[in-house]
């Protein structure tokens, strides 16, 4: 199980078990399926999950399904195998619409109370008439209507015969409230759309604030952990279930700080923005913030939940550093990627000494922690090293190849620069060597040393793949435009993603869509789900240098 530390919900949880409030825990996650899940619901997940898992209670899937024009059975899919991805299995899985008679009759109840009057009012008109932070509301005229009148229009409205907009269904509360949201907020709206599940049975549908809290206490739910921008509407959570009256044990709301991540953004219309003008390639572009695009790029699960854990679990909101996240996954792959060969920069090799026409299957290390794990690779006279770790002129501490300068070739053989072929324009083509045979394996018998140890692959032996170079999506730490500077799309970063082809090993030619490797001395990168043996394409996800302090 996740370790989340000694935190308030742990806290408030053991109080009520306590104090026999409620005698079991039961949490749920519930999601609005108008999306894709991403960074921040990994957080709500770990909670809703891992507490329910520490107090041997139940965790359901709920999907918040009360908005049918943006919502979607591909989005209900994408969410289930996210939640699955992360290591979670819920109990059970339930639907807001699972609960629309019981959350209707709950409003024909305050209807009946006198608790709840249709208005007429038109949504910005209901906006003035709400005041401000520091002004009072001011009471709709059609707030005193009788109880006979508001059941026969909200009768109306539930037979489709007026049209969206025209009116809605408000509790009523307190106009002069100080909390915005208790001033007689909208609970019903009329929407004539097509429902995923159930069809064209409504055409009038409940609000988050007021569906919500009668999801959670009929389901039987103990506590509603949700992020912090949901703790102002806590009174309208309590008051409804209260309200209404019919529930024996309601259901108790816990707020926690939401992740708020640098150099990402988590919006749903953003992201939705960047999907469909083509800024990125979909849900799942490895860029995006979103669990599916994480998952693509190569981010272990494992690595996310660690991640969460060191976070902990706060009242306040921060911003947390992505340099974190990127820490947290080389830690997980340093011990997890197999090591394997790929030059991203190829400059040819000749080792002129080396018999013509020979290979010869050397054993290198694949396990990061297990030297006796090895696989093979061939090596021949011709190899490709990386450009960079070639220089005529070297500079000072340049351990690398140059004239006159021995390296060690990783697990093969000790090789010494003779010189180098330029073309017309002076930029250099090929590399010449000579081995020693003496030093097979990456060894000198006389025991002498060099500073300096390269990757390589043979000419002959090795494939080209196309490796896909990504960065941050965005160049500067909050690139929304919440506070109306410009266009989010002006902080893009221009070299999010360089697409370059390169030389693999073999063995790298016959892997699967998702496996994770280390490119000794590049970075760590995941075969594609565009992966095939044809075409091997592969995704850097993060790169060997962690800029995280811990």
């Amino acid at each position: 199980m996740i370790d989340l530390g000694t935190n308030f919900i742990y806290d408030a949880v053991d109080k009520d078990l306590e104090e026999g409030v409620y005698k079991t825990v039961q949490t749920r996650f519930p999601p609005e399926p108008n999306g894709y899940l991403h960074i921040g619901h990994a957080k709500a997940i770990t909670i809703d999950f891992t507490t329910a898992q520490k107090y041997g209670g139940t965790c359901n899937l709920r999907l918040d399904d009360t908005n049918p024009t943006k919502e979607d059975t591909e989005y209900v899919d994408a969410i289930k195998e996210d939640i699955k991805w992360l290591g979670f299995n819920w109990d059970n899985v339930y639907y807001a619409s699972d609960y629309f008679d019981t959350i209707y009759n709950c409003a024909i109840e305050l209807i009946k109370q006198g608790k709840a009057y249709v208005d007429d009012l038109t949504a910005d008109q209901i906006r003035e008439y709400r005041g401000t932070l520091t002004e009072p509301g001011k009471e709709s005229p059609y707030r005193n209507r009788s109880v006979e009148e508001n059941l026969d229009l909200f009768d109306r409205m539930t037979k489709g015969e007026f049209n969206e907009g025209e009116k809605v269904l408000r509790a009523k509360i307190d106009m002069t409230s100080p909390n915005l949201n208790m001033r007689d907020p909208v609970i019903y709206r009329i929407l004539k759309a097509h429902h995923h599940r159930t069809g064209d049975k409504w055409c009038v549908y409940p609000m988050y604030d007021f569906a919500h809290p009668i999801s959670d206490t009929a389901e039987g739910v103990t506590h509603s952990l949700c992020s912090l921008e949901f703790e102002n509407h806590r009174p309208l959570y309590d008051w409804a279930i209260r309200e209404v009256g019919v529930f024996e044990k309601p259901s108790r709301q816990i707020e926690f700080a939401r992740l708020n991540l640098n150099y990402t953004l988590t919006s749903k219309r953003k992201c939705l923005k960047l999907v469909n003008e083509g800024i990125v390639s979909g849900w799942d572009d490895p860029r995006m913030s979103t669990l599916c695009g994480m998952r693509r790029r190569g981010f272990p699960p494992e690595a996310i939940l660690d991640f969460v854990s060191r976070i902990g679990v706060a009242k306040a909101n921060s911003v947390v550093d992505f340099a974190m996240l990127e820490h947290c996954v080389r830690d997980n792959l340093n011990t997890t990627a197999p090591r394997a060969m790929a030059v991203l920069n190829p400059l040819k090799v000749v080792i002129d000494n080396y018999p013509e026409g020979v290979t010869e299957e050397l054993m290198v290390q694949t396990s990061p922690d297990n030297p006796d794990i090895k696989a093979p690779i061939t090596f021949s006279k011709e190899i490709y090293i990386e450009r960079e770790d070639f220089m005529e002129e070297p500079e000072k501490k340049f351990f690398r190849l140059a004239p006159g300068k021995e390296v060690r070739l990783r697990g093969a053989y000790f090789i010494t620069c003779t010189g180098c072929d330029k073309d017309e324009e002076g930029n250099v083509t090929t590399v010449h060597c000579t081995y020693d045979p003496e030093t097979r394996g990456g060894n000198a018998p006389d025991g002498r040393k060099v500073k300096g140890t390269i990757h390589w692959v043979s000419c002959d032996h090795c494939v080209d793949a196309e490796v896909r170079l990504y960065d941050r999506l965005f160049n500067v730490e909050n690139p929304s435009d919440e506070e109306g500077v410009g266009d989010f799309t002006q902080n893009l970063n221009p070299d999010s993603l360089k697409v370059i082809t390169c030389k693999i090993e073999k063995a790298l030619a016959e892997v699967k869509p998702g496996d994770r490797f280390q490119f000794v001395r590049n970075g760590y990168f995941c075969a594609d789900k565009d992966y095939t043996s044809q075409k091997p394409v592969f995704n850097r996800t993060v790169s060997l240098k962690d800029s995280y302090k811990v």
